[in-house]
């Protein structure tokens, strides 16, 4: 990833002015240690992977903290959960102190419960993804996530072509955005890199988080969650077919999610009708390992598969809240929306800007009778407008309530 610029620097280093603790989360291989060796070059760098280091760190953690005041990176800080209680004294005693650490993590729930409770006031956490198709093509932030730098305002729309091309949209869709395997040209290459991440995945990581779990069980499932991506999933179902009850489902999930492989989008009810459906929507986070794990290498069997509709509104809900991290939008929610009758939209964000519903095309001009949802939403909530994402090539509005956005300017 040498030269490659994530947008998050920008707002790592302005948190590390504000708070004494950051913590970036995200998921395996998406560039973290990367990331905060740029933004901290000259700071001492901690792997808690490493079993030596970590026994030396384990041992007296308060001790090592004393002679590590600051300017010290943790690296997958869910590997010694103790070093918290720690951090919470060695940040107390220079109260008013910035900048002082760095930390990392792969696994969410735990991680960060133990960093708002334990460190509550002191730590700022951000989100990092795999790599955004503009961050691949090396583009500044498109100036689309300017729109929620305040209350929305038709004005503040982007206008014109976008900056990024169909093609480079496609490839980044197809390959996904690890940055090891993306940013390497090779098909031989990605294939045989995700084959490893996936075993490495099941095999180590989710196996020191859970040691207890059934292995076998957990990799069926994340083949059966790929080809239900994209979906509201019948948990009595997948529970039925991998022979568990649904409870260790729904423990499964809560690990996919907390491992930022799965996305869960919780159903939108805010002033909706009474037959909204009240279950939650998911889809695999990065694209490029949902192809892989389904035989999709190359773009003409996406473009004849099953799937094609639905990995393209994962890849594009993705794109967008990854905008939203990097341009430094805080508060904001995602939701999905859908009612009995089958009426739906693919994205419902909510924050300090208002509330914004989403839909999302794989073609380039949908018929009209397919915004109809969308169009019915934007009157019921009487928000300002909804926006479509397709592969058009223009800003266009389609209706007076539905705006055409390209997924070029995402």
């Amino acid at each position: 990833m040498t030269g490659l610029k994530r947008y998050l620097e920008a707002r790592l280093t302005k948190l590390l002015r504000q708070f004494p603790v950051v913590v970036v989360v995200g998921v395996r291989q998406c560039g973290k240690t990367t990331l905060v060796k740029r933004v901290a070059p000259k700071w001492a760098y901690v792997d808690l992977e490493d079993p030596k280091t970590a026994e030396r760190v384990s041992y007296d953690p308060a001790f090592f903290l004393r002679q590590h005041p600051r300017r010290v990176i943790f690296d997958e800080v869910q590997a010694l959960p103790a070093l918290f209680r720690s951090l919470r004294g060695a940040v107390d005693a220079r109260r008013t102190e910035k900048g002082r650490y760095l930390l990392t993590g792969s696994s969410s729930p735990e991680l960060l419960r133990q960093a708002s409770e334990t460190l509550a006031g002191r730590v700022a956490t951000v989100q990092l993804g795999t790599l955004k198709a503009s961050e691949l093509a090396r583009q500044s932030l498109s100036p689309f996530y300017q729109l929620f730098g305040g209350t929305l305002n038709r004005k503040n729309l982007v206008q014109g072509r976008p900056p990024l091309t169909l093609a480079r949209v496609q490839r980044a869709w197809l390959r996904g955005g690890y940055p090891e395997p993306a940013l390497r040209r090779h098909e031989d290459f990605h294939a045989q890199w995700m084959d490893s991440y996936h075993s490495a995945y099941v095999e180590r990581d989710i196996s020191r988080l859970f040691p207890r779990l059934n292995r076998t069980a957990y990799r069926r499932f994340i083949t059966m969650l790929c080809h239900l991506s994209g979906t509201i999933l019948n948990k009595r179902n997948l529970a039925r077919a991998l022979e568990v009850n649904e409870g260790t489902i729904r423990s499964y999930l809560d690990i996919a999610a907390g491992t930022f492989l799965w996305r869960q989008l919780p159903s939108f009810e805010k002033g909706g009708p009474r037959g909204v459906t009240k279950m939650p929507k998911g889809h695999l986070r990065d694209t490029g390992l949902l192809h892989f794990l389904l035989h999709i290498l190359n773009k003409h069997t996406l473009d004849n598969h099953p799937i094609i509709g639905l990995s393209f509104e994962g890849f594009v809900v993705e794109e967008i809240l990854k905008g939203l991290e990097a341009a430094s939008v805080v508060g904001w929610r995602a939701y999905h929306y859908r009612t009995r009758g089958g009426a739906e939209i693919d994205l419902v964000l909510q924050g300090a800007f208002g509330t914004l519903p989403v839909e999302v095309k794989c073609g380039a001009r949908p018929p009209m009778r397919s915004l109809q949802t969308l169009v019915r939403f934007v009157r019921d909530h009487r928000l300002p407008f909804g926006v479509l994402v397709n592969q058009s090539d223009r800003v266009e509005w389609l209706t007076p309530q539905v705006v055409q956005i390209p997924v070029g300017w995402l």
